[in-house]
């Protein structure tokens, strides 16, 4: 599984990957998880409001920090 953490590096972007990783301890998944801070990459996605979260290439939120039990509903 992959795990991809769109955007610039902000406060929510870090936290949202937190909370990722936390998901993912929680669940036992194997996952990688990548943070994409290149806005070329991230208009790629069609993504217009970060942080955004994307597993296996769909994106799953935008423009919000989901929790850790929403995160690993989501996995």
């Amino acid at each position: 599984m992959k795990i991809e953490i769109l955007g610039s590096g902000c406060a929510n972007c870090r936290r949202l990957e937190e909370n990722a990783r936390k998901a993912v301890e929680k669940t036992g998944k194997k996952a990688e998880i990548v943070k994409v801070t290149d806005f070329a990459q991230i208009a790629s996605y069609g993504v217009m409001r970060t942080p955004a979260l994307v597993i296996d290439g769909k994106i799953k939120s935008e423009g919000r920090i989901p929790d850790v039990d929403e995160i690993a509903k989501m996995l």
